[in-house]
């Protein structure tokens, strides 16, 4: 693996750890939110708009909405213990949800919409400690296949919305206004870039308002009138539904599995945040992953109790904070608090709520578009052959298949009919099913367990010597894989800084074959530092002077064509791939 320079990225005006001035870290904290807002209230406005809720249950949610993605984004940046990535990563109202959060409401009301997502949220905490243990499941073949299947999902809803009008209404204000905004999103995107196109959904909205309301009369102003310009809501649920009758059992699936591409999307945030929040680029910390998706739990957990629509980071956040340069925690806190700020001004959210039908579901439309685009990049960007694509193919034709109910409908009534007519629950236990199965397709793994000391190096190599012979692997391929092992042993071993190095941690090694070369995973309770990192600086300094392990990190940058270290929070998972030359 050759060694290149390290590119020192000069368009980096603050690190993460730097502070702005107040007023630069305000003024993009207001930008930030301002791009985000609309988001953050529309989707609770048109889920209970879509779903026959009241007006007041409609301004409590809108109001959580905003209160606990201010609360949750301000966590993101600071990271209270375990709970944050420590960068900035807007949180807010997610459209993924709004199928299922329709169906909860229709079938039982906010008591039961609250009830699954507070249940679904729990399993984003154990995927945020169990990370590790999980890496092999939650894979980007499944986080793209279900991104792909959430428009398909979401659509009825969207559409319904559409023609949103009132009865009396001038014929064609739905498909007018509609239009504008669709129109005016594309021309502003296409025609104009950089801070511009960020702010394209926000002036699609002006345009198709302006439409709606000046030309056919939409826009309804008497709600804002009335509406206090400081106040708080008075509560409109009556808590969580605990019965857990058949309607909670049938949907829970669909939940769960919406919530586990939260998940994954808040994953793919994550690790895009970090790559261009510092000068110099650093290998992905999994512990800032882990902290992301828990703070997305709780995110989930308080949105749950208020019977509002869960969230999810926004990926503008990490295009804008790219376009700015500015990726000081301090602007995440600026976004969170002026979040919080607007929930208490019912005026201001009373405007946005009063937009018409027709322009928030073309915004929908947009944003649910770009899921499915999103989802397409997540599954080209992991190396999509041919057994991936088969599996995706099945399993996004089973989930539209069920959607649309065109397998034997007949034979799936009741119950049946409620988890299976989900889209996403089916084709996202498909594509989990069929992955798990490739994965034992490829040919078993061989595996060593032993403790991390002075002699798992014996034992390794004794380990792969074996493993060469049983593959029919030729002897400089074993010289290679036994010296690569030997290296990263070796800089597995360091001391702790912790002053833990004392400790014997266990070890896994495993090797499998894969095309032309081999891979071996090292896994092992955390400590030392990343070798992703430290490869990095040896191209830059002396790293036997300045880093130590100088020899073994020069055998793996020689003999290992590919080197891959994720932290958690209690393992380490060291991937190399050794290949044939």
């Amino acid at each position: 693996m050759a060694a290149s320079p390290v590119q020192v990225r000069q368009d980096v005006r603050f690190e993460p750890d730097e502070r702005p001035p107040l007023a630069l870290a305000l003024g993009l904290g207001l930008q930030y939110a301002m791009l985000s807002v609309a988001s953050v209230v529309l989707v609770p406005a048109v889920l209970i708009g879509a779903a026959g809720g009241t007006r007041a249950y409609q301004t409590w949610a809108v109001f959580a909405a905003l209160a606990v993605s201010g609360l949750v984004t301000a966590v993101q940046a600071v990271r209270v213990w375990r709970f944050g990535a420590g960068y900035i990563l807007v949180m807010g109202s997610t459209s993924a949800y709004l199928a299922v959060s329709v169906a909860a409401l229709e079938q039982g009301g906010p008591g039961l919409l609250a009830s699954l997502i507070v249940v679904a949220s729990l399993i984003q905490f154990v995927v945020a400690a169990k990370m590790s243990m999980l890496r092999r499941i939650f894979t980007p073949t499944v986080a793209g296949t279900v991104l792909m299947l959430i428009p398909v999902t979401v659509a009825p809803v969207i559409l319904r919305y559409l023609g949103n009008v009132p009865d009396d209404a001038p014929a064609g204000a739905a498909p007018a206004t509609a239009c504008v905004t669709l129109v005016a999103v594309v021309l502003v995107s296409l025609r104009l870039g950089g801070v511009w196109r960020l702010w394209a959904p926000a002036i699609g909205l002006i345009a198709g308002t302006l439409v709606g309301g000046v030309g056919f009369g939409l826009y309804d102003t008497a709600a804002i009138t009335a509406a206090p310009w400081v106040g708080l809501p008075e509560q409109a649920f009556g808590g969580l539904d605990l019965s857990f009758g058949p309607a909670f059992w049938a949907l829970v699936p669909a939940f769960v599995i919406v919530t586990l591409v939260g998940a994954m999307d808040t994953l793919g945030d994550s690790i895009a945040i970090q790559r261009i929040s510092w000068r110099r680029p650093r290998a992905v910390d999994f512990r800032a992953v882990q902290g992301a998706i828990a703070a997305d739990g709780l995110g989930n957990l308080l949105s749950g109790i208020a019977a509002t629509v869960p969230n999810t980071t926004y990926a503008k956040s990490v295009s804008l904070t790219e376009l700015m340069g500015v990726a000081s925690r301090s602007v995440g806190v600026c976004v969170g608090v002026v979040f919080v700020v607007l929930a208490f001004l019912p005026k201001f959210v009373a405007a946005i709520v009063a937009i018409p039908g027709p322009v928030a579901a073309a915004y929908l439309i947009i944003s649910v578009a770009l899921l499915f685009v999103f989802g397409m990049k997540v599954l080209l960007g992991d190396d999509l052959d041919y057994r991936k694509s088969l599996i995706v193919g099945i399993a996004f034709w089973m989930g539209l298949a069920f959607q649309m109910d065109w397998i034997f409908p007949e034979y799936f009534i009741g119950p049946w009919d409620d988890l299976l007519g989900n889209g996403m629950t089916v084709g996202g236990l498909t594509v989990v099913g069929l992955s798990l199965l490739g994965d034992l397709a490829k040919g078993r793994r061989q595996r060593l367990k032993t403790r991390l000391g002075a002699e798992a190096s014996s034992e390794t190599a004794t380990f792969l010597a074996d493993f060469a012979v049983r593959r029919n692997l030729d002897g400089a391929m074993g010289r290679r894989m036994a010296a690569v092992a030997v290296a990263t042993l070796e800089l597995l071993l360091e001391p702790r800084r912790d002053g833990e190095d004392a400790v014997r941690r266990n070890l896994v090694v495993t090797a499998r074959n894969e095309g032309e070369r081999v891979v071996l995973e090292f896994v092992a309770a955390a400590g030392g530092a990343n070798l992703e990192d430290a490869l990095a600086a040896a191209a830059d300094w002396d790293t036997e002077d300045e880093q130590g392990g100088g020899d073994a990190l020069e055998m793996l940058r020689d003999q290992a064509s590919s080197v891959r270290h994720r932290r958690y929070y209690d393992t380490d998972v060291v991937t190399i791939g050794v290949a044939a030359k």
